[in-house]
């Protein structure tokens, strides 16, 4: 899939899946921190979402 990405595109991109990748560490920690049962609860399904966000972008690298 990658063949009509630039250099530039694919630099963004990989930045872009890093970046996703700090937030759902950050995320899973202040989840694992948390006290109260519904903002864990949303942390850690922010942090299932960062994930599957990262993972789709990383089918574009091939």
């Amino acid at each position: 899939m990658n063949q009509s990405l630039t250099e530039l595109e694919l630099q963004h991109l990989r930045k872009t899946i890093g970046g996703h990748g700090n937030i759902v560490t950050k995320l899973e920690s202040y989840a694992e921190q948390c006290t109260d049962p519904e903002l864990k609860a949303m942390l850690q399904r922010d942090a299932q979402s960062a994930r599957q966000a990262q993972q789709q972008l990383m089918t574009f690298l091939g």
